[in-house]
């Protein structure tokens, strides 16, 4: 009997994700708060993302009926420039990066990209768009340092940067009880639009 066979399931969102340059200012921020408050659960640098539409759990077979439609949703748009500013907290626990820059396009993308999902047959709880970048989560009863952790770094303000691709990602959250981690399972390039609305 083999129990290592593919979950059935597979955690999915559609994302957009900051450039390295972008991730290391931030980062370069954070740096202090990294030694003060280690026991937070802190998300790998790599794996920071801006959640579009978040889809739960999807049956494996479920996920290839989304690529042809974002495919063709990410040609045909203009990259937004966005850029990493200040902090907050959701729930007193989660830790968070807040988005500046292009935000009538980024609410105009997860619209769309949310369009493009419901018309590829997949349900999914359509929850309002709060741009932002999940840093970290503090464990449970501690309700004070994520919220010393975004003072700390309130005023920060990152470089502009344009977001280039589209992302399709998979995580492993609930699968165990180590780190979350997630991977794509496509990329696409986002395209030059219709060159209206400039």
């Amino acid at each position: 009997m083999n129990e290592q066979t593919q979950p059935a399931t597979v955690r999915v969102f559609i994302a957009l994700a900051p450039p390295d340059h972008a991730k290391e200012e931030l980062a370069r921020e954070l740096r202090p708060a990294y030694d003060t408050h280690p026991h937070m659960r802190w998300n790998r640098v790599e794996d920071w993302h801006i959640t579009l539409a978040f889809l739960g759990e999807l049956p494996v077979e479920t996920v290839p009926l989304l690529r042809r439609p974002l495919a063709l949703l990410a040609a045909d748009r203009r990259p937004p420039r966005l850029a990493l500013r200040g902090s907050g907290t959701f729930d007193d626990r989660v830790l968070w990066s807040g988005i500046a820059g292009g935000l009538d396009e980024l609410q105009m993308l997860a619209a769309e990209v949310r369009t493009a999902v419901k018309g590829s047959g997949v349900a999914f709880e359509d929850r309002p768009l709060r741009p932002h970048l999940t840093l970290a989560r503090a464990r449970r009863g501690d309700h004070t340092s994520a919220a010393e952790i975004a003072e700390g770094f309130a005023g920060f303000t990152g470089s502009p940067w344009t977001a280039e691709r589209l992302h399709l990602v998979g995580s492993n959250a609930g699968r165990s009880r180590g780190p979350i981690h997630y991977r794509d399972i496509e990329a696409w390039a986002l395209g030059g639009g219709d060159g209206s609305g400039s």
